[in-house]
């Protein structure tokens, strides 16, 4: 009976060490991103602080997943993976971001990530009270914490691709267009990381894709975002993944706020009407 007992307690050890390896990806992604510049240089470091945030990522999915299919879910392991989140998916994103942007002035960017990590701060507090551990949504209220990091550690991951093309031996007007697409990133990564951060805190439900996909619940609309992000791949592959990741987290609010748009304009030529024929 003793080493039965034993033998149960050994496996919560397991999605507790998936939870601890997501805060380690995020103090990794932290160290690349603030002092790896000088032994693998810039575009490497910031490629490396990337690959950890994705590899935090893949950490928070195992841990929830493994912890359900072993019914260890606890009280403990929410919180720890709230705090592993903090690290992982609310700061060290952060960090990417103030290194692609450095030509922006530092209070403007240090406002922008001050902002992104508290909203995130925010979203998980918000899940932790809205949703059951024993449960696994298959929608999320707001864009979530993994979703917003992973799209600002996308332009990580594509940033030695685009810059492969200026010392590459390719045409001029690949050059040029990696200089372009650089210096836009620098700039639209702030606004966009103000974007994230008013995302997660908001009302947008976002679909859980690898639940939906789990339980044969893919629709059209998923099937139609396989097909552009395959796509994407194939023909703009340097850009995919930020493309793939900016659609996630934009694509339901512009949608929401054409539909809201459309509904003024019908509203507002019915009061017309009603005006006119009064």
């Amino acid at each position: 009976m003793f080493e039965m007992t034993r033998k149960k307690s050994n496996f919560v050890v397991v999605p507790t060490l998936l939870t601890l390896g997501n805060g380690a990806c995020g103090l990794g992604s932290i160290s690349l991103a603030t002092f790896g510049w000088e032994q693998l240089g810039a575009t490497n470091a910031i490629f490396g602080a990337g690959v950890f945030i994705f590899v935090g990522m893949l950490f928070d999915g195992l841990d929830g997943y493994v912890a359900r299919m072993l019914k260890q879910t606890s009280k403990f392991g929410a919180e720890l993976d709230s705090l592993c989140d903090v690290i992982t998916f609310t700061v060290a994103p952060v960090f990417i971001m103030l290194r692609i942007a450095d030509i922006i002035p530092l209070r403007f960017l240090w406002g922008v990530g001050v902002l992104f990590m508290l909203c995130g701060l925010l979203r998980l507090a918000r899940f932790n009270v809205e949703v059951n551990p024993d449960e696994d949504p298959e929608w999320f209220r707001g864009l979530p914490t993994p979703a917003a990091a992973g799209t600002l550690a996308s332009f990580a991951l594509a940033l030695p691709a685009v810059t492969g093309h200026l010392s590459a031996p390719s045409s001029e007007a690949s050059r040029q267009l990696a200089e372009q697409t650089l210096y836009f990133t620098a700039y639209i990564l702030p606004v966009l990381t103000l974007a994230l951060a008013g995302l997660m805190v908001s009302r947008i439900r976002y679909p859980h894709i690898l639940s939906q996909w789990t339980k044969g619940q893919w629709n059209f609309s998923n099937l139609v975002g396989l097909i552009f992000a395959a796509v994407a791949l194939i023909t703009i592959h340097e850009l995919a993944l930020p493309l793939v990741f900016c659609c996630f987290a934009l694509v339901r609010p512009a949608t929401l706020w054409m539909r809201f748009l459309g509904r003024s304009f019908r509203n507002g030529l019915a009061s017309l009407r009603v005006t006119e024929n009064g």
